[in-house]
């Protein structure tokens, strides 16, 4: 298909901005969605795309994010719902305000967004939503309950998604990445430090890679060319489908 509009949450960096550029570079106009505006629209106009400043933890920037690709591009192809943050703590001080926007930013957002724009794609016939989960939509680790909840949930949203959008040409999957090489994972580094008590260097050895075959970190722009696989002609026939891009992490 030529001329596919696609939507990228969490574009102005990481693993979203690794997406958005290669979507454009394939043809698609991209809408970068992101809350940091500066770095998203400077991005969104090298690559040719449209920025929309959204704050996912909000419904109603959710639905303007869709009603303004509409507007802009007069139609959606491709959503990938990417956005997300981390925070490192264990239970019984986790904060409880962190918990509901995590799940909201990376739970409650891909859901309202499937579902507005589910008309526009069940109308075409045809419609490509990728879901960035995690390994950690897989298996768990400690002190990462609020992610790892939101990442699982989003592997059943996947399904379920994937159920509904079958006969509507619709194919709806997630992917699961090990540890990734972006700024979110920078920053855990230390955070896993200072919560483990050990130094920066372990918690990559014996904390990120330990569990994995491949000892080293994933590239954005690996997980990219599993998206634009997923958003082709060629995978029709996948849908409902959890992919890992982990190293070896659950090989074991």
């Amino acid at each position: 298909m030529s001329e596919r509009v696609a939507i990228v949450t969490g574009a102005a960096s990481g693993i979203g901005k690794a997406v958005a550029e290669t979507l454009a570079g394939g043809g698609d106009q991209v809408v970068v969605a992101d809350l940091n505006e500066v770095e998203g629209k400077e991005f969104a106009d090298r690559i040719g795309g449209h920025f929309v400043k959204v704050d996912l933890s909000q419904r109603a920037d959710c639905k303007r994010l869709v009603n303004e690709t509409l507007t802009h591009y007069g139609g959606i192809h491709i959503l990938v719902n990417n956005a997300g943050f981390q925070h490192i703590d264990p239970i019984e001080v986790f904060p409880e305000n962190t918990w509901d926007k995590m799940l909201g930013v990376m739970l409650t957002a891909p859901f309202l967004l499937t579902k507005y724009v589910w008309r526009t794609m069940k109308t075409r016939g045809w419609g490509r939503i990728v879901n960035i989960s995690s390994i950690h939509g897989r298996v768990a680790s400690p002190f990462k309950s609020a992610y790892i909840t939101a990442k699982h949930g989003l592997i059943g949203l996947t399904r379920t998604a994937a159920l509904e959008g079958g006969e509507h040409g619709i194919t709806v999957n997630a992917i699961c990445p090990a540890y990734v090489r972006t700024p979110l994972v920078e920053n855990q580094i230390a955070d896993q430090a200072r919560i483990r008590g050990i130094s920066t260097e372990d918690v990559v050895e014996q904390v990120m890679l330990e569990p994995a075959a491949i000892k080293r970190l994933i590239s954005p722009e690996e997980v990219a060319a599993l998206v634009v696989y997923l958003c082709s002609e060629a995978a029709d026939a996948i849908t409902g489908a959890d992919w890992a891009i982990d190293l070896g992490w659950t090989a074991r």
